[in-house]
């Protein structure tokens, strides 16, 4: 569960290049839109042994029919599955769309029943320290960390600009009215950068003002995008790619989480009802 270094948010690259200049080189994003595939579930005879991992996957099957969107994510702890329970829950689990990851000791993969988010936190060492299930929308260890240590307002503007700074002050005022406005559950802001005049130092200047954040965010579902948290509480970068990798939209979102990530709720009754399907096989 690693993350692509893809194209800046800001900087060289960052913008669609002019015919014949120079660009920026990184490594491609998957080319492949994600869909569903049902998972290819082991043959009920080669699961013997495994009645643990069979047992936490029906604990898996109760949280989907029961979880709720906005309500309190369930969760089904790993940490104590041998290697051969554990890998049945992979193999029926796999990955899905959506990966994350959070600072230098968390990492979530959705996997491909969406709403079931494999979510594993580290040592500051790499060592596994927990491993386990949440049933949600956005996995909640994530919700807890992501603006943790953030500011909580914009830095203001500078008395004296940066040379080639333009266009970026009036969108540091208005991010800043948005972020000290914004409330849970408020419609999310979108400033789409790819449709306004913005020189590569206007886009610098914005992302010192705003800062780095420690979570990046990968969506491979209807085309590739990129979510990468800011230093500033609720504030995102959002980028989207074509199948060359060319970015097509570069936006700054004010919201807790963009829309993009949540998982709906007819996608989890969806998944509930997939995964009471492969676990008839054995019953």
């Amino acid at each position: 569960m690693t993350s692509d270094y893809i194209q800046p948010a800001f900087g060289p690259g960052s913008q669609p290049g002019d015919e014949g200049g120079g660009e920026l080189d990184y490594m491609e994003m998957p080319r492949d839109m994600a869909t569903f595939a049902r998972p290819v579930a082991p043959e009920p005879e080669d699961t013997l042994g495994m009645e643990a991992g069979k047992a936490r996957l029906d604990e898996l099957l109760q949280a989907l029919q029961t979880f709720k969107v906005g309500g309190a994510p369930a969760v089904v702890g790993l940490n104590d599955l041998t290697e051969k329970d554990l890998g049945l829950v992979n193999q029926i689990l796999g990955e899905g769309e959506v990966s994350i990851v959070c600072g230098a000791n968390v990492q979530a993969q959705e996997s491909v029943l969406a709403g079931v988010w494999r979510v594993l936190t580290m040592a500051d060492d790499g060592s596994l320290v927990d491993d386990r299930i949440e049933v949600a929308d956005y996995p909640d260890t994530v919700r807890e960390r992501v603006f943790a240590s953030a500011a909580p307002a914009v830095s203001p503007l500078d008395s004296q600009l940066p040379e080639g700074v333009f266009n970026a002050p009036p969108l540091i005022s208005e991010l800043a009215d948005k972020v000290e406005a914004y409330k849970p559950g408020d419609p999310t802001h979108v400033i789409n950068l790819t449709l306004l005049p913005q020189t590569e130092q206007d886009l610098t200047y914005l992302h010192d003002k705003l800062g780095a954040g420690e979570t990046i965010i990968l969506s491979r579902g209807y085309g590739n995008c990129r979510i990468s948290s800011t230093g500033t509480k609720n504030v995102w970068w959002v980028q989207y790619f074509n199948s060359q990798d060319a970015i097509i939209l570069n936006s700054i979102e004010v919201v807790e989480v963009p829309e993009v990530v949540y998982a709906a709720q007819e996608d989890i009754d969806d998944s509930a009802e997939r995964l009471s399907e492969i676990m008839d096989v054995y019953r």
